[in-house]
């Protein structure tokens, strides 16, 4: 079965390698691709040529550039991809200002993450949800 095709916009090196290993472990993920700052997710996002994503999955406070700022590129150029956010400022308002750039769900990395896989395997296998 293929699997669900990430890529993840992310600037801390511990979480991302982390994060990696256990979508790939436990939710059927391919991570296709990562970068560290808006700038990078965008031009990542505009290259027609690259090899499509079925997800995103952004975090909020980036190296540079902020997730918001790759959710709104990701609004205005079309990308069909699913969008999440995951971080540790999942605050109310937060989660609304996400949600009205696109982001179908915004995951706390302290408490969510158990939550992030469980999306990721739903997305990856419809089917294993339904029964």
């Amino acid at each position: 079965m293929p699997a669900l095709k990430a890529f993840i916009v992310e600037d801390s090196p511990v979480i991302l390698e982390n994060l990696v290993a256990t979508l790939e472990e436990l939710a059927q993920v391919e991570v296709v691709g990562a970068v560290a700052d808006e700038a990078e997710a965008v031009r990542w996002m505009s290259r027609s040529a690259e090899p499509g994503a079925d997800l995103v999955i952004v975090d909020v406070f980036l190296r540079s550039g902020t997730g918001l700022g790759v959710l709104q590129a990701a609004q205005k150029l079309g990308v069909r991809a699913r969008r999440v956010v995951l971080t540790n400022y999942a605050t109310d308002e937060m989660r609304k200002r996400c949600a009205s750039l696109g982001a179908e769900r915004v995951f706390d990395k302290s408490r969510e993450l158990d939550d992030l896989i469980s999306y990721c395997v739903e997305l990856a296998d419809p089917a294993a949800s339904a029964g």
